[in-house]
């Protein structure tokens, strides 16, 4: 079984810098590894970055992390990205990791992903320029983590899991405004996700949200923006070897 930490949405600023750390100095003894699902700061900026660099640095277990929303409002992700990579975080884009966990291998693969909407109700790349970069940028997102899906499941990792920080289904959504779900996430995320497989996959972004949803395809989704799981971190349990059929 590997253990799955998973948090999203912490906005940490100079208020709240230190309160997660206590909790996690001992996820060694809960977890096997911590992903974190985007909008790590409030405003992107790097005396913020500097403040998560030194709130999940050093930790027991490896972390790994896709920027949000908010980390890229100040138009400085690479920055951000480069300094949480320096003290040890592993940061993905359209890109995967390979953990060995205890002789087990945990895949994961990361996107920030990006809004567009669900089956039926989602934008099209059609008009105006502006909407087609819109729609360009959520396929785009989605390609990439197919493609590090399907390298994953290349090298036979024991788990797979999809970290984004949009959601790639609405049942993770509700509780929110249905006006503003297209904003919140898109289907092709899930479709990727359901193309190549995975064990589970976590989002964050929806703060008013519910935690637990699936894809049409049958893999668990967890909502873990922190005001949804309301603690330090949710945990998740998984058994090696159940592609499309996480637990916890």
């Amino acid at each position: 079984m590997i253990r799955i930490a998973a948090v999203g949405d912490v906005h940490l600023g100079p208020d709240i810098a230190g309160r997660l750390r206590p909790a996690l100095d001992e996820l060694a003894e809960h977890a096997d590894a911590l992903l974190l699902a985007g909008d790590l700061t409030r405003h992107g900026t790097m005396d913020e970055a500097r403040i998560v660099a030194d709130e999940f640095g050093g930790l027991p277990v490896p972390v790994v992390a896709v920027l949000g929303n908010h980390d890229h409002h100040g138009d400085r992700p690479d920055e951000i990205r480069d300094l949480l990579v320096d003290i040890g975080i592993t940061v993905l884009e359209g890109e995967h990791i390979v953990l060995d966990i205890d002789g087990r291998t945990l895949g994961v693969a990361g996107t920030k992903g990006f809004g567009g909407g669900f089956a039926g109700k989602s934008a099209g790349a059609f008009g105006e320029p502006q909407m087609k970069e819109f729609v360009r940028h959520c396929e785009e997102t989605a390609t990439s983590l197919r493609a590090a899906l399907d390298e994953l499941a290349e090298r036979d990792c024991d788990t797979r899991v999809a970290l984004t920080h949009y959601s790639p289904v609405p049942d993770t959504l509700r509780g929110e405004p249905p006006e503003i779900y297209p904003f919140l996430g898109c289907y092709q995320l899930a479709e990727a996700i359901d193309g190549a497989g995975a064990d589970l996959a976590v989002h964050g972004h929806a703060h008013f949200g519910t935690e637990r949803g699936i894809t049409p395809g049958g893999v668990r989704v967890r909502n873990v923006a922190q005001p949804v799981i309301g603690a330090a971190y949710a945990v998740y349990c998984l058994e090696p070897s159940t592609v499309g059929a996480g637990s916890g």
